[in-house]
């Protein structure tokens, strides 16, 4: 059976693969962050926050349609207690924005909500 921390490396890595895994689980390294620009990217997104710790995973939450951002994403960081120096400061700014980082919460015997396509 292979290592799976041979393929940690986040390049190797589909984008959100680590924290889609833990979906609906409770992650203490992950981190939701909100009120993103729409043009922010995965690679902003890592950049801006890696100066908190090692990122291991990236995702800015998009429209399945549009494929535009939704203004929201999640950060999995190796060391949970990087959560904390993230909510430290005050204010957080990418993108000539005010973002708002929270620590991110499990969805506990919730499913996601169902999206319905009305055609006439």
């Amino acid at each position: 059976m292979e290592d799976v921390n041979e393929y940690r490396n986040t390049e190797e890595l589909a984008e959100g693969s680590e924290i889609n895994a833990s979906k609906n689980q409770q992650e203490d390294g992950k981190i939701f962050i909100g009120g993103l620009s729409w043009d922010t990217s995965k690679k902003d997104l890592t950049e801006c926050l890696s100066r908190f710790g090692e990122v291991v995973d990236c995702t800015v939450k998009t429209d399945p349609v549009t494929g535009r951002s939704r203004g929201f994403g999640f950060v999995l960081f190796k060391d949970a207690a990087r959560v904390d120096k993230v909510l430290e400061p005050k204010e957080h700014k990418l993108d000539g924005k005010l973002i708002d980082p929270k620590r991110a919460k499990a969805l506990k015997g919730k499913n996601p909500p169902k999206r319905f396509l009305w055609v006439a």
